[in-house]
């Protein structure tokens, strides 16, 4: 396959999964890719990978075969011309938008370009300035993608300069194809798929977590299961939380894989240690942080929905009206709440309380 060829399909592309319209705008900015791409979407929309295969594309000698060297060694995060940069703390700060522009500036050690893929890039404050001047003047042979939930304030004029590459969520039809795709049976596909909320990450995790049904249903059995006393409360709250143990461990099993396999890799470059462990350990504590939140709000969904499902009941009563109206008020009020970072026990023995009528 020539690079013509390849860049005319780009094969390593058809990992970006469920974004027909990104792929499609992927696909066609291989023919002359622009200085800097944001990809904007919500958690789990496939930013990230979706950025990984654009670089993989970008370098590869076969505009983006997915086969040769090139892309494996992009793919794998390890291509010389490849640098992915983690957020590093709560926001940007400007001594690491410093290290950004001093990595642009550098000359490909192996491909015609170099690719800087920026994660979670949106929260920027104070080092707002000194990002943009890099977006706004990198040399030719360096293209940057900024991955981003949202566009903030401060992160406005950023935007601005690149290509705005936009990702919606995932519907259920598209996260089933996809699991499907890997092997997961189509009733557990469909089963996660509606757990998922619109995200392929969760519904992987999802997919490997038997246990998942449930945990839902304890959520959706914590009405029956009320009594009007504290020490129920105290105790339904700790049964969810114990049970979010589940998946946190799918996920740190995931994790120490990834550490192992990275610690093999320095080994036989003769490296003793991991390079930027402390940056991949900050991540993968973020990302059981999401999950842990995750888990908390699918919980608070599946309240909700019988809660509501009280309303259609034929002949309800004024008060069972009124009471499930105030419960759904709580549930949405937790989960508002629950943004704020605020203590997981307390926030859940509040709403049992509230639902305790």
């Amino acid at each position: 396959m020539t690079a013509a060829e390849g860049s005319a399909h780009a094969p390593v592309l058809d990992r970006v999964k469920g974004q027909p319209g990104v792929l499609g705008l992927l696909r066609g900015a291989l023919r002359a890719p622009l200085h800097a791409y944001l990809f904007i979407g919500p958690p789990g929309s496939g930013r990230l990978d979706a950025s990984i295969a654009f670089a993989a594309a970008l370098l590869c000698p076969r505009g983006g075969c997915g086969e040769c060297a090139s892309c494996q060694e992009t793919l794998a995060l390890r291509h010389p011309d490849l640098e992915v940069v983690e957020r590093v703390g709560a926001s940007i700060s400007v001594k690491q938008a410093r290290e950004v522009a001093r990595m642009a500036l550098r000359t490909p050690r192996a491909a015609p370009y170099q690719v800087l893929v920026l994660v979670d890039f949106h929260l920027v404050d104070e080092a707002a300035p000194a990002l943009l001047k890099t977006i706004e003047e990198p040399p030719d042979t360096t293209v940057i993608i900024i991955t981003a939930e949202t566009v903030p304030s401060p992160f406005v004029t950023i935007a601005s300069r690149c290509v705005q590459v936009q990702f919606k969520p995932l519907d259920d039809e598209a996260i089933i194809e996809v699991l499907m795709g890997e092997g997961v049976e189509v009733a557990t596909a469909t089963a996660v798929a509606e757990a998922a909320g619109g995200r392929l990450d969760r519904a992987r995790l999802l997919a490997r977590d038997p246990g998942f049904a449930q945990r839902l249903q304890r959520w959706r059995t914590v009405p029956s299961r009320l009594d009007g006393t504290g020490a129920r409360v105290a105790e339904l709250a700790d049964e969810l939380l114990a049970s979010i143990a589940e998946p946190l461990e799918v996920v740190r099993t995931r994790q120490a894989e990834e550490l192992a396999l990275l610690q093999e890799q320095a080994e036989r470059r003769g490296e003793n240690n991991i390079p930027g462990r402390s940056i991949i350990e900050d991540r993968h504590n973020r990302e059981l942080r999401r999950v842990r939140t995750d888990e908390i709000r699918a919980g608070l969904a599946a309240l909700s929905s019988v809660c509501r499902a009280r309303l259609t009941e034929p002949g309800v009563a004024p008060q069972r009206l009124r009471s499930t109206l105030a419960a759904i008020a709580a549930i949405d009020e937790a989960s508002t709440r629950l943004s704020r970072n605020v203590n997981a026990t307390m926030l859940l023995q509040w709403l049992l309380l509230h639902l305790d009528t």
